[in-house]
């Protein structure tokens, strides 16, 4: 289950608006996944992953590279703060 989770991240983000250059936040990653999720759905962003390493497989490897460095961020596990 949680592969899947994150390779409908991973192909949501890769279809998002964000782009590198951008340095996105952490929450900037995180509503661009969900967004794209809702605009799309999972067989929208699939397409549009295969779309483009169709078209543009070279940008397309290396965006998906960023993508998977990004998601490393997002699904770290995360300290939770005690008070």
């Amino acid at each position: 289950m949680i592969s899947t989770v994150k390779d409908l991240a991973a192909e949501a983000l890769f279809v998002s608006y964000l782009q590198p250059s951008e340095c996105p936040t952490l929450a900037a990653v995180e509503e661009a996944i969900t967004v794209t999720i809702l605009r799309y759905g999972s067989d929208g962003c699939a397409a549009g992953v295969a779309v483009e390493f169709g078209d543009h497989p070279d940008a397309a490897v290396q965006r998906m590279t960023w993508v998977h460095g990004e998601l490393a961020d997002v699904l770290a596990p995360r300290t939770p703060v005690l008070y």
